[in-house]
């Protein structure tokens, strides 16, 4: 679990947006460090107003860069100007907001409990359905805190799914340490039972999968895939995380999948479903990563080209296996990092630009920035409606949306 220290500067906007980020790594078990010098990580949340503010952004990210443990950076001079903190020798993670929380975890798993009650944050559900996990990663320090995965029966999670309904919940977000490995502990694996079940409420609702890694996937893959296929609640979406494209490099992290399991996954969803969305995750200069490995994570995501797509460089966790190797260079990481990112921004703009001019039914879920409203499509692709308030859309309501435009991250969308 990581230490965060975070900044805002800005709009009330930025503000809003450093509250969700925080709220995501509490939710991951990360929690608040007392200043900058205690934190693993500082999240930099930046405003570009004018010139004064651009250098003043710069010469704080540098002051940051030196009292902590690594600095991410994000907000509007990260994505208007993110190539300024690099020429001015800044080593940082500039990224979305969307994609602070994952690059601040170092893949590692979330800690959200199951004894804990589900929470319904306006008309999102969200369900742990169990703690823990079977892995045992080199790097990650989350283990020490969950221990192996503690499956509760499935009627147990959902009774909590329909409660969850019945309070109002719209989207129900299935969470853990790794969702994939649900019910080994009891001697089967159930996920596909648990999904079928909760589809099986009476209600209008939409369910989202978490983190599932690719070897627990990989031997219901087939079973998990004709639910999704078979139920419109569930999003078509699959978050598996592979890590690295180098089967040297995922033994030395000690992930227990290959990377042929992981394209076996992908495989047998794209058989099984005609439109879902793919979201992985990489570590980009892992120790002992060479050359040719991330060549290999590279030429893996061109190949599987996923549409959600985190990029993380390594950093150590104290106590973890990794932590005693001796790491590669922040330049070489960070020029590894830069690939792969520019690479990840080319396959999403694709499909984005891809669904320009579609019609798609979607939800609304949150509030988005100013008068705009964030949807999910049937495949948990992000779409910006704005002018919410005029349009009498508000969380909770569905409706078909023409896609008019992308950005990122996201896809524009208007009322049809």
């Amino acid at each position: 679990m990581a230490r965060y220290h975070i900044e805002t500067y800005g709009c009330t906007a930025n503000r809003g947006e450093s509250r969700a980020i925080e709220q995501r790594l509490r939710d991951g078990g990360h929690r608040p460090a007392d200043g900058p010098d205690d934190a693993d990580v500082a999240i930099l949340n930046t405003c570009t107003v004018v010139e004064k503010t651009e250098q003043n952004m710069l010469r704080r990210a540098a002051e940051l860069e030196s009292e902590t443990g690594d600095l991410v950076v994000t907000g509007c001079m990260a994505l208007a100007q993110g190539e300024e903190f690099a020429e001015a020798g800044v080593d940082a993670d500039v990224v979305h907001w969307d994609e602070v929380p994952a690059a601040a975890m170092n893949g590692e798993c979330p800690t959200t409990t199951p004894d804990a009650d589900p929470i319904l944050d306006g008309v999102i559900g969200i369900l742990p359905i169990a703690r823990g996990c079977m892995s045992d990663c080199s790097y990650c320090i989350t283990k020490r805190a969950t221990g192996k995965i503690d499956s509760p029966p499935v009627e147990e999670n959902v009774e909590k799914a329909r409660a969850l309904v019945h309070a109002g919940a719209k989207e129900i977000r299935i969470t853990g340490q790794d969702t994939g490995v649900y019910g080994w502990d009891t001697g089967e694996r159930t996920l596909h039972v648990l999904l079928d079940r909760i589809c099986d409420i009476d209600g209008e609702f939409r369910v989202r999968v978490g983190m599932a890694n690719p070897k627990g996937v990989h031997g219901i893959r087939e079973e998990l895939a004709d639910v999704f296929a078979e139920n419109e609640e569930l999003y078509n979406f699959l978050h598996a995380p592979v890590q690295s494209g180098s089967n040297d490099v995922l033994g030395d992290m000690r992930r227990q999948h290959q990377v042929e399991e992981f394209r076996e996954v992908v495989e047998t969803f794209d058989d099984r479903l005609d439109e879902w969305t793919l979201a992985t995750d990489f570590i980009v200069g892992f120790p002992t990563e060479t050359d040719a490995d991330h060549e290999q994570s590279m030429d893996l995501l061109r190949e599987v080209r996923p549409e959600k797509i985190n990029v993380t460089r390594f950093s150590k966790r104290p106590g973890t296996d990794a932590a005693d190797l001796k790491g590669l260079g922040g330049t070489l990481k960070k020029e590894r990092s830069k690939a792969m990112s520019e690479l990840k921004r080319e396959v999403v703009s694709e499909v984005h630009e891809s669904m320009v001019g579609d019609r798609r039914e979607v939800l609304a879920v949150r509030p988005g920035t100013g008068d705009s409203v964030k949807c999910r499509d049937g495949a948990y692709r992000q779409v910006i409606v704005q002018r919410a308030d005029e349009r009498g859309i508000e969380p909770g309501d569905t409706f078909e949306a023409e896609i008019t435009g992308y950005e990122a991250m996201y896809t524009f969308g208007q009322p049809v």
